[in-house]
């Protein structure tokens, strides 16, 4: 019998990273001089979770902001016995946009990939090459963590990571099932090149608000069994902190 997968484990409790005295000393990260930004995300919400509030501050500095969507996210429900992969598809792309809204890139250039939510893996090359078509010219590309043991997010992860070096931008990447499945000082994780920001009030005000949008995920669809929420209460609790860390 094969052991259940870290990510369907009970989690680690958010007080235990409040608790955690080196998250005081992972370094800044140093922002000024971005005039254009490249997020790639391998379901809409992952954008938001792991880098919205960062994104809301570069974004009151007038940054240029593309979103590359690898998916649509259309898996998230695979037994729903109410909505469809294809309504799935509709509602996700409008989430994500009201989402942009709240951050203040309501213009964001958003680039869907379309690749099978699930599959991401299987098409990792074919994903890098679209990338680095993507990423040439911006100042900055931030990207799903390639080890957060998720396979779209680590996919995605790594075609980032591969368009990043062919195009010459610089690439850091955002964790979000990691908070869930690590525990503090986890030697899986790369401290070592961790950096922090810090978030304004107001931007982690508009990172909730922007979490909030995406009913899908965070509520479920119906009381049917197949469609109960995604991510639970204690699992958005993670993003709520004033603070995000990226992997350079």
């Amino acid at each position: 019998m094969k052991p259940p997968h870290p990510i369907d484990g009970p989690g680690t409790d958010e007080n235990r990273w409040l608790d955690w005295e080196r998250t005081a000393r992972i370094p800044d990260l140093d922002l000024d001089g971005v005039r254009s930004l490249a997020v790639v995300a391998p379901h809409p919400d992952d954008e938001v979770l792991g880098f919205g509030g960062t994104l809301a501050m570069l974004a009151e500095r007038g940054v240029h902001v593309r979103v590359v969507a690898v998916t649509d996210g259309e898996g998230s429900h695979p037994r729903s016995p109410t909505t469809s992969p294809e309504e799935l598809v509709q509602r996700r792309v409008e989430e994500r946009s009201a989402a942009l809204a709240e951050l203040g890139v309501p213009d964001t250039d958003v680039i869907r990939l379309g690749v099978p939510d699930g599959e991401a893996g299987g098409a990792e090359a074919e994903i890098a090459l679209r990338l680095s078509r993507l990423l040439s010219g911006f100042d900055l590309c931030v990207s799903s963590w390639a080890g957060d043991l998720h396979p779209d997010h680590m996919a995605a992860g790594s075609a980032a990571a591969d368009a990043a070096r062919a195009c010459g931008v610089q690439l850091f990447q955002y964790p979000v099932w990691m908070w869930h499945w690590a525990e503090p000082g986890a030697a899986a994780v790369p401290w070592d090149r961790a950096y922090r920001v810090e978030l304004s009030e107001r931007a982690l005000s508009r990172k909730s608000a922007a979490i909030g949008c995406f009913t899908t995920q965070i509520a479920p669809l119906s009381d049917l069994p197949g469609d109960e929420a995604v991510l639970g209460a204690e699992m958005v609790e993670h993003f709520g902190r004033g603070e995000e860390v990226v992997f350079g």
